[in-house]
C-alpha cells in the first residue's frame, strides 16, 4: 500500500473535492481524506511519501489523439516554423544528411502563417534543396501534403493525373501540378513511402510515453487504425502499455465490426474499443472544410462535404446494430448540420429498436451554424474539441471564415446548452499538452498575448475548472469509463500527476510553463 501524504488533492469528486492524503493499494484509490484516518485504514506494509505540500490532480486524457502519427512523427522534421524559409532550412539539413533516394518526412507547415494571402508553397521550392530525395511533408491540419516532384514521379502523378475522390492534386494556371495534395489526394504519394513495421510502431510509442507523461497524460482516445491497434495490443499483452487507451476504430471497417459482433467497450481496464470514427468534411487550413457558404473572397469554394447526413446514417445503423457508438470529424458549419441530421436519425433509430442510447461524439465542431448549436445536447451527443486549435486558427479563421468565426471554437455555447465535452489536442495537429489547451480555454490568447488582453471572441472561455473537467470527466464519460476514471475517489484507478504548482491559483499564463513534477499509472510511479 502506498500512502501519499502532506499534499493539496483536488479529487475533481463534487462531494469530496479536497484532501491531504491518498491512499492506494493494487492500482486503485483505497481513500482519500486526512493522513491519520488513513493510516488506520491501512493493512500489510505501508510505504509512506510526504509530498512536501505539491499538488496531485487526476491524471489527463487527451480525448483525441492520432498516437501513431505523434509517435512516428517525433522522428520527423520539424515543419512547424514562423516562416517558410525556416521550414525549407531545416528539410535541407535533414536532405543532407540522408542518403540519396531516402525519404525525407516532416510536419507541421501551416502556409497561413507563413504569408498575409496564405499562398501555397510548391514542389520546385523543394526541388532546389533536395534534388536527390522525394520529399513528402504534411501540413498542420493533416488534411494537405507538400511533395517535391522526386516524391510526386514516384507515386506518378502527372499534370493529367485525375483527382481523386473527396480529394484534389493542387495545379496552377497552366495547369501543372504544384506539389500539394488535399485530403484523399494526399494517399498518392503517401501510400508509396515504405510502411514502419508494427515493431517500428510499438518502439515509437514507447519512446512517446515518458513525453506524454511529463504533460500530465494518463490516458488517450486513440484515432490511429489498425497498425496503431496491433501496436498497442502487442504492447499490452507485454505489460509495456502505460497509457489508458481508449481505441476507436475506421469507418471502412464497420462492416466486419459489425459482422463480429464487436461493441464499444470490449476490452480491458487499458486498451478498450470505443467508437467508429468517420470524416464529414477536411479542415480549415487547406480551405477543405465543408461550409453552408463560400470562404471569403473564393467565391467558388466551400470546402469538401465527403457525404450527406443519409449516407452517414447507413454507417451509423450499422454500427448501432452491435452497439458500436459513432465519433465524426466534422469542423465546417455545412458538416456539422448533415452529422446532426444523422444523428438525429439514428437517435430515432435506437428507440425504434430497442437499442442503447449510445454515446456518440463529434470531433472538432469548429464552426457550427447559430441554428444548430444547441442540437448537440438536445442528441446527448459529446463534444470533443480542441481548445489549442482556437488560438492556432484565429487569425485563420477571421479571414476566411470572417463573420462566422464568432460562431466557432464555441465551448462555452456547447456547455451552457449542456452538451457533455471532453477535450483533447488532435497531435500531432497540435502539441498533445493539455496545459497549453488549458491556458487556451480560460485565455483565448496564444503565448505571446495575442490578440488582446481580452482575447479572441472572449465569451467563449471557461473557467479552469471547466477546462479540467473536460480532461478528466469528459473525457473519461466520452470513453464509456467514468467508472473508474477522471476523478481521485474510492475504488477509481489510481491515475494521478503531481505538480509543483496548484493551477488553480497561478496566473493564467503560468499554464503555459506547467508540467508533471511526477506521474502516477496504475499506482505504480512511471515518472517522478
Amino acid at each position: 500500500m502506498k500512502l501519499l501524504y502532506n499534499a493539496n488533492i483536488h479529487t475533481l469528486d463534487s462531494n469530496h473535492s479536497s484532501a491531504s492524503a491518498i491512499l492506494i493499494a493494487g492500482g486503485r484509490v483505497i481513500a482519500v481524506g486526512e493522513k491519520d484516518k488513513l493510516e488506520s485504514l491501512a493493512h500489510g506494509k505501508l510505504e509512506k511519501q510526504d509530498m512536501k505540500g505539491k499538488t496531485i490532480l487526476p491524471g489527463l486524457t487527451d480525448a483525441h489523439i492520432h498516437l501513431q502519427y505523434y509517435s512516428l512523427g517525433l522522428s520527423k522534421v520539424d515543419c512547424e516554423t514562423k516562416t517558410k524559409e525556416e521550414c525549407l532550412s531545416r528539410v535541407a539539413e535533414r536532405a543532407r544528411n540522408s542518403k540519396p533516394g531516402e525519404w525525407v518526412l516532416g510536419h507541421g507547415w501551416n502556409q497561413n502563417e507563413w504569408s498575409v494571402g496564405g499562398e501555397w508553397p510548391t514542389a520546385s521550392e523543394l526541388d532546389s534543396i533536395a534534388p536527390n530525395n522525394p520529399v513528402y511533408l504534411t501540413a498542420k491540419s493533416l488534411h494537405a501534403a507538400w511533395a517535391n516532384n522526386v516524391a510526386l514521379k514516384l507515386a506518378n502523378i502527372t499534370n493529367d493525373s485525375p483527382n481523386p475522390k473527396d480529394g484534389a492534386i493542387q495545379r496552377d494556371a497552366k495547369g501543372q501540378a504544384t506539389g500539394i495534395l488535399l485530403e484523399t489526394a494526399m494517399a498518392l504519394v503517401g501510400n508509396t513511402i515504405p510502411e514502419p513495421s508494427i515493431t517500428d510502431i510499438e518502439q515509437a510509442i514507447q519512446k512517446a510515453q515518458p513525453i506524454l507523461w511529463k504533460m500530465g497524460i494518463t490516458g488517450v482516445h486513440d484515432f490511429d487504425r489498425r497498425d496503431s491497434f496491433m501496436a498497442l495490443q502487442s504492447l499490452r499483452a507485454s505489460s509495456k502499455l502505460k497509457l489508458r487507451v481508449n481505441k476507436n476504430i475506421p469507418v471502412e471497417s464497420v462492416e466486419q465490426a459489425n459482422a463480429l459482433g464487436l461493441r464499444t467497450g470490449f476490452g480491458d481496464e487499458w486498451l478498450w474499443i470505443g467508437s467508429v470514427k468517420a470524416f464529414m468534411d477536411g479542415a480549415l487550413g487547406p480551405h477543405t472544410a465543408a461550409m453552408f457558404q463560400p470562404y471569403e473572397n473564393e467565391s467558388e469554394n466551400k470546402g469538401i462535404l465527403n457525404m450527406d447526413g443519409e449516407e452517414l446514417f447507413e454507417h451509423c445503423r450499422k454500427a448501432a446494430d452491435v452497439g458500436l457508438s459513432m465519433t465524426v470529424h466534422a469542423i465546417g458549419d455545412r458538416a456539422n448540420h448533415e452529422v446532426l441530421n444523422a444523428y438525429e436519425q439514428l437517435r430515432k433509430y435506437e428507440a425504434e429498436h430497442g437499442l442503447p442510447h449510445l454515446r456518440h461524439r463529434i470531433e472538432h465542431v469548429q464552426v457550427i451554424h447559430p441554428d444548430d448549436a444547441s442540437r448537440l445536447a438536445k442528441l446527448n451527443v459529446i463534444a470533443s474539441m480542441q481548445p489549442i486549435h482556437a488560438t492556432s486558427d484565429m487569425y485563420a479563421a477571421d479571414r476566411f471564415w470572417g463573420d462566422r468565426s464568432k460562431f466557432s471554437y464555441a465551448w462555452r455555447t456547447q456547455l451552457n446548452y449542456g452538451a457533455p465535452i471532453a477535450f483533447g489536442s488532435d497531435a500531432p495537429v497540435e502539441s498533445p499538452n493539455p496545459f497549453l489547451g488549458l491556458h487556451a480555454a480560460v485565455t483565448r490568447r496564444r503565448a505571446d498575448g495575442s490578440p488582446s488582453a481580452d482575447g479572441w471572441y472572449p465569451e467563449q472561455k471557461l473557467t479552469l475548472a471547466e477546462a479540467l473537467s473536460a480532461y478528466t470527466l469528459g473525457a473519461a464519460y466520452a470513453a464509456n469509463a467514468e467508472d473508474r476514471l477522471g476523478k481521485l475517489v474510492e475504488n477509481y484507478l489510481a491515475d494521478l500527476i503531481v505538480l509543483d504548482e496548484d493551477p488553480f491559483k497561478i496566473d493564467p499564463n503560468d499554464l503555459l510553463t506547467l508540467d508533471a513534477t511526477a506521474t502516477m499509472i496504475n499506482g505504480e510511479w512511471v515518472l517522478q
